[in-house]
């Protein structure tokens, strides 16, 4: 007698498992949910702040009357995403991939490009070997991060980092109004020294942590 349909009912009880030609695949995600992980508030923020940089560029190069204003309001605007993404990321719960790798690239794309505006701006008070040295500081870090992170090590920002980001925005703003408040400018300029001996110090003490985080453990 030959089985019925019935009789092939894996719900019947007397089969509980498909037979093995029977392949169950994992489906997909769902394409909703990919989508809200990419764009959420953080990530919009972040990306926010890099398409501001190159607005910022263009107006702080092109002569016309208050354009150190207008960029010095673009420049406070991306600078207080950096502050906002972080915090909505940890208070939603929704620290992504994507945020984590944009958020210092964000970063130093804003810093990088107001400062090399700055040294065409006003080269006398805005010299180019600071510039350099504060950059340079950021691509070192760049690097050890991206090794350290190869040997799953992640070490974390110290109080001399986010000194530095600080000075960073203060000594931008004042070198940005200087260029039209002349009183300013020595402002600025001490503030843009701060700035490279906060890099520099910042730069040594990821250096150490790094060395006794990656370099030592390997011996």
């Amino acid at each position: 007698m030959l089985p019925t349909p019935e009789g092939n009912d894996y719900s019947d009880g007397r089969m509980s498992t498909p037979p093995p030609h029977v392949i169950e695949r994992p489906q997909p995600a769902p394409r909703e949910s990919i989508s809200t992980e990419i764009w959420n508030l953080p990530n919009s923020l972040t990306l926010l702040r890099i398409f501001l940089v190159p607005f910022l560029v263009v107006v702080l190069l092109t002569k016309f009357d208050g354009r150190e204003f207008v960029g010095l309001g673009i420049f406070l605007v991306a600078a207080v995403t950096d502050f906002l993404d972080g915090y909505f990321a940890r208070r939603r719960g929704q620290i992504t991939r994507m945020g984590t790798l944009l958020d210092p690239i964000a970063d130093k794309l804003l810093m990088s490009a107001a400062f090399i505006s700055l040294v065409e701006m006003d080269p006398l008070h805005v010299p180019a070997w600071m510039v350099v040295i504060i950059i340079g500081r950021e691509f070192a870090v760049s690097g050890l991060r991206s090794i350290a992170a190869q040997q799953g090590v992640t070490i974390a920002a110290s109080p001399l980092g986010k000194g530095k980001m600080i000075s960073q925005v203060i000594a931008i703003g004042l070198l940005i109004l200087g260029a039209t408040l002349g009183e300013l400018r020595l402002t600025g300029k001490i503030a843009l020294w701060a700035v490279m001996l906060f890099a520099l110090a910042s730069g040594v003490d990821y250096f150490i942590k790094f060395s006794r985080a990656v370099l030592l453990d390997k011996k």
